[in-house]
């Protein structure tokens, strides 16, 4: 059989691996920047681009998208080459993959800091940035399977399942969840309203965890502990079942995050019941990547790579343990809005994404370089200092968590509510202080790395193309002795696509369609009424400067939320949203029912200046609301959209929505000015309290018949 030689591309896993370290240090300063401004408010600047509301997403995104996904590009066309034995399909496609990439990933955080939002966590990009990841991640399709058809490998490894899972998965996660109507060039809203975009958004939202941090990690895992262990994966068998339950059941379990909200019963259980079961999987895929070190763990004592792989892998075990326990209701009633989700969610983030990727760069390096590893003892005070960053940072959060719901569901023995919200606010403070000071070591490991690793560059010899040889693929294949069932389709890529394709649309379709067909899912409220242009106007400015990630506005059916907040949240009230603001986090509280609480004057000093109407407020000052004035320009098209995406505003009213908005200015301002308060033409200042002083007011007057159509009553605490 005759030998074919030929040479890996390097350069471009070299190219993604300095992206790893330069969005790795933006995305985790942005979080430490977000981090202490919750606790120093002056932190915030006083500008825009610097406030929480707009820090944390370009946080979040760059951590995600940048960080974790130019680390899974990066193992990936490092491994599936040497999986496939064949370079890549294309030089080219690798080069507009790359520079796309990167090229996003910038436009995406500078709008972000501009305040270029579409307001749907972990998909806050707007509408021209979505479409060029669609293509980037076509090009990157293409790429990947253009290789494997050309492999000289007949068997596609365990790696290579997963990769194929996140691509497919992600595309179709992407495709729907962004279907949305441009209204300008950096302004859309989403197709979906209410209930609908809640469920849409965290299906996408909880399987962007899925098949972008987990299933693509899961394949580096299995290639690079193997590799780094010389051993060979722990049980074949049990990757099988842990690759086809773990895409099949992954995929149901987003409703879990919408627990005691408007969402339909159903979908709420069927996300419970499927959270529980992954478990199963999770644990079958964490066990079989421990159970790999079988004979090697006096390795783990010396390699500074098993050290990061190994607590890597653990982390992944707690955290697919500790998610399942939190969609589990009765723990979900007390977790919930609470910074017990962030500490879960940093475990995932910062123990099995950030030491995976650190392990895999510290076996990377030295060997395309060809060299070794400059410093051992370096990177083992990046081990030990980076967990104890993890430790400082998570044990906090998780009392907090614990802190707030208590004080949140504590009443007096006369039945009164025991603490005002910002009393819970407060009390915490020092536990916020600890988080920061854990994420602050957990860079500074970073940074040694960055050292230790640009030393080991400079000592070694880059090789660019690595020469590597194999035999041809033959025509027909050979089969020796026993051959698995599941042989025939780890030889067949694009079957593989396919079935994979199959496995995940099931769960998405049973959860999605009968919410958008069947009409009693979503009871209507009579008193419930679009928005007017002001308070349009209003709220996108409440989109535009994060406002839902520090409030929800989902009151849930307990006795203390009915008790603090007023009359919990019917899935009618939200119909005419597009997109539903319920938020994830209650730094702050709850607004929903906040419309008429207070005079327009309450909310222009308190967003002027909030520690003047709630001493001791951590919210940030909005100075720049007062001066920037709305584009009234843009009411038309803003109308228009919303007459497209089917709210019922009278035909024609587009034409003249101006003038509605200004006799509701005016009304506004002549209330202000009662209170001794003048403001200029069109001040944005003006939209967003018309639009807080709408919030829960339709509700409000609903027949009584209809505000409890969906049944729900109010539970203890």
């Amino acid at each position: 059989m005759q030998v074919e030689k030929f040479y890996y591309d390097n350069r471009t896993v070299k190219w993604f691996a300095y992206a790893v370290l330069f969005w790795g240090v933006v995305g985790m300063l942005a979080g430490l920047w977000a981090a202490i401004s919750l606790y120093y408010p002056a932190m915030n600047l006083g500008l825009p681009a610097t406030t929480f509301g707009r820090m944390r997403p370009v946080h979040t995104n760059a951590v995600i998208f940048a960080f974790v996904g130019n680390g899974i590009f990066m193992g990936v066309y490092y491994s599936l080459q040497r999986l496939c034995k064949a370079r890549m399909f294309s030089d080219v496609l690798s080069k507009l993959h790359f520079w796309g990439w990167q090229a996003i990933i910038a436009t995406g955080a500078i709008t972000l800091w501009m305040g270029k939002t579409s307001g749907k966590e972990y998909a806050e990009l707007e509408w021209p940035i979505d479409i060029a990841i669609a293509v980037v991640w076509i090009i990157f399709g293409i790429n990947m399977f253009g290789t494997l058809l050309k492999r000289r490998e007949r068997h596609i490894y365990v790696a290579i399942w997963f990769y194929i899972a996140t691509w497919v998965t992600v595309a179709m996660l992407h495709i729907v969840n962004s279907v949305e109507l441009p209204v300008t060039l950096w302004k859309s809203y989403s197709w979906y309203a209410g209930v609908q975009d809640a469920l849409v958004q965290w299906w996408y939202g909880h399987n962007a965890v899925a098949f972008f941090l987990t299933t693509p990690y899961l394949g580096l895992m299995y290639y690079f502990l193997p590799k780094a262990a010389n051993r060979p994966i722990y049980s074949y068998r049990l990757s099988i079942i842990h690759f086809w339950a773990l895409i099949f059941i992954y995929i149901w379990a987003g409703p879990h995050h919408l627990l005691y909200t408007a969402l339909p019963d159903w979908a709420q259980s069927l996300g419970v019941v499927f959270s529980v079961m992954l478990i199963a999987p999770s644990w079958g895929g964490m066990l079989n990547g421990l159970f790999t070190l079988r004979g090697a763990w006096d390795k783990v004592r010396e390699d500074p790579v098993l050290k990061f792989l190994v607590v890597a892998i653990t982390c992944y075990g707690m955290a697919t343990f500790e998610g399942p326990m939190l969609s589990l209701k009765n723990v979900n009633a007390i977790s919930h809005f609470t910074d017990w989700t962030i500490a879960h969610v940093h475990i995932g983030a910062l123990g099995w994404n950030g030491f995976l990727t650190f392990g895999v760069l510290y076996w990377l390096v030295p060997r395309m370089w060809n060299t070794t590893l400059y410093s051992k003892k370096l990177a083992g005070a990046h081990f030990w200092i980076g967990t104890l960053g993890i430790v400082l940072y998570a044990v906090p959060l998780y009392w907090a968590g614990f802190t707030q719901s208590m004080m949140w569901k504590s009443f007096t023995d006369e039945g009164q509510l025991k603490f005002q919200f910002l009393e819970t606010v407060t009390h915490i403070l020092p536990m916020y202080i600890a988080r920061s000071i854990g994420g602050a070591l957990y860079i500074s490991g970073v940074f040694i790395m960055i050292y230790n690793l640009a030393k080991t560059a400079a000592q070694g010899h880059f090789v660019a193309n690595e020469a590597a040889e194999a035999a041809a693929l033959p025509e027909t294949a050979t089969t020796h002795g026993r051959a698995y069932w599941h042989r025939w389709i780890e030889r067949r890529p694009m079957q593989m696509l396919v079935f994979s394709l199959i496995a995940v649309a099931i769960g998405g379709l049973i959860e999605l369609v009968p919410t958008f067909l069947v009409k009693s899912n979503i009871p209507t409220i009579s008193s419930v009424k679009p928005y007017t242009p002001l308070e349009l106007q209003g709220r996108d400015i409440y989109v535009r400067e994060g406002c839902y990630l520090c409030h929800s506005q989902m009151v849930r059916p307990f006795r203390d939320e009915v008790a603090r907040y007023g009359e919990y949240s019917k899935a009618g009230e939200f119909v005419y949203d597009h997109p539903f603001q319920w938020g994830s986090k209650r730094t702050g509280p709850d607004l929903a029912r906040v419309g008429g609480k207070y005079p327009d004057s309450w909310h222009y000093n308190h967003l002027l200046d909030p520690s003047s109407m709630s001493p001791g407020s951590i919210m940030p000052s909005y100075v720049w609301l007062f001066d920037h004035e709305i584009d009234t320009v843009d009411t038309y098209k803003k109308i228009r959209a919303m007459q497209t995406l089917g709210v019922p505003y009278p035909e024609g009213y587009a034409e003249k929505a101006n003038e509605d908005l200004v006799k509701q200015e005016a009304s506004i301002k002549a209330s202000l000015k009662a209170d001794k308060i003048s403001t200029g033409q069109n001040k944005e200042i003006v939209a967003l309290i018309a639009y807080l002083q709408r919030l829960g007011k339709d509700i409000k007057a609903a027949p009584k018949e209809e505000a409890s159509a969906d049944g729900s009553n109010v539970m203890g605490n």
